[in-house]
């Protein structure tokens, strides 16, 4: 019966170490993009950007749709950081956000993003443009 119990702690611990060593390995590198939107009801938005993983640069496509209460067009710089990513590819995917505000002009601000790899995007941008905004959002990612 003890030769059992050990047997299970050796493998509960096996599998935590493994769990861990997995999370050690994930990196982070920095982001930079440019998403302009428009809408009326429906929104979509569009830019490009850039990702700096491990000394190298990689470009991004950006795209997306939104859907609530938008009217006007503004456009969006973001910088920040992509964290608990392994490869470029894991920046791969589909954003989701709700957002509410009013741009008139110029103006700031912060966010913190998710996609499906796990990947966790802290963001912060200047906008400048004339929206009116209380919507869902999905931004999607890609590598070129």
């Amino acid at each position: 019966m003890r030769f059992s119990s050990a047997i299970r702690a050796a493998l509960i611990a096996l599998t935590v170490t493994g769990a861990a060593l997995a999370t050690a390995y994930a990196d982070s590198g920095g982001i930079r993009f440019n998403v302009i939107k428009a809408g009326f009801v429906v929104g979509g938005s569009g830019g490009s950007g850039t990702l700096m993983f491990h000394g190298r640069i990689y470009p991004l496509s950006i795209g997306g749709i939104s859907y609530g209460f938008t009217f006007g067009a503004s456009s969006t710089d973001f910088v920040g950081e992509v964290s608990n990513i392994r490869t470029p590819t894991d920046v791969n995917g589909v954003y989701g956000a709700a957002s509410a505000g009013v741009a008139l002009g110029a103006g700031a601000g912060g966010i913190v993003l998710t996609n499906q790899n796990g990947a966790i995007l802290t963001l912060s941008g200047r906008q400048a443009g004339l929206i009116v905004a209380a919507d869902l959002n999905g931004l999607l990612i890609t590598l070129r």
